[in-house]
């Protein structure tokens, strides 16, 4: 097992930016809001259609813009000039994301993929943008492909594996569950909150792997979470 750096069980991190009905997710002013409150950001990539990764969370553009649409349909000249609800600012790229925080807190990077996409591009395009970086982050994925490319292709960043147990994970039976483990040999897991505790994940945070957990977005379930996890993903309500 790969150490996981030591930084990333010492903060607490917001879900997607520290969003609001005024802030939208996974936007720069999210990402300053966090900074300002003291918390890590989680936040997530999509690619675009020429290879860039694009800080965004869903699939489709209607959502989060006033445009409709494949998200990865679009370039990413195409996708930087539509704007984000609420706030009217521009879908970032990865590279603006990373100028804004530079340093100030750690990121963790989840690299969003669906069965038969190709994931490793936009492991790829997350590499080439962070290879200059210098502040704290880590990379993670519901898909155990990306911590494997990252062990592979990029062995000094630390890579997570995230993991649900509902209908809409990839890991609803333990036997995924372990497989997809097997595959990532992750240096951390992030797990969803609900399926907590869990004995098996339990045994691997006794033996040293550092277990995040996701979405902690009530008093509830941060009270659940910080019973059972080494630190919180946390959003709304959840926050301390």
């Amino acid at each position: 097992m790969r150490r996981a750096p030591e930084w990333l069980t010492r903060w607490e991190y917001a879900h997607r930016g520290l969003h609001s009905s005024e802030v939208p997710e996974n936007s720069l002013a999210a990402a300053k809001a966090a900074i300002a409150a003291g918390l890590g950001i989680e936040c997530d990539i999509q690619r675009s259609s020429d290879g860039q990764a694009m800080v965004f969370h869903d699939w489709e553009l209607d959502r989060l813009t006033a445009a409709s649409g494949i998200t990865e349909e679009h370039t990413r000249a195409a996708l930087e000039s539509l704007t984000l609800r609420s706030n009217g600012e521009p879908i970032p790229s990865i590279e603006a994301f990373l100028v804004c925080v530079s340093g100030a807190v750690p990121l963790l990077i989840e690299i969003k993929s669906k069965p038969d996409y190709d994931v490793e591009q936009s492991c790829k395009a997350v590499a080439d943008a962070v290879r200059h970086y210098s502040g704290d982050f880590a990379v993670m994925s519901f898909d155990p492909r990306v911590s494997a490319w990252f062990h592979k292709e990029e062995p000094s960043v630390a890579a997570g594996l995230v993991m649900r147990e509902d209908g809409y994970g990839y890991t609803q039976t333990q036997e995924a569950r372990e497989a997809a483990f097997a595959e990532a040999e992750p240096d951390f897991l992030a797990y969803h909150v609900v399926a907590l505790a869990n004995p098996w994940v339990e045994e691997l945070r006794k033996s040293g792997l550092p277990v995040l957990t996701w979405t902690v977005n009530s008093p509830d379930a941060r009270a659940h979470a910080l019973k059972f996890a080494n630190a919180l993903i946390s959003e709304g309500e959840g926050l301390a």
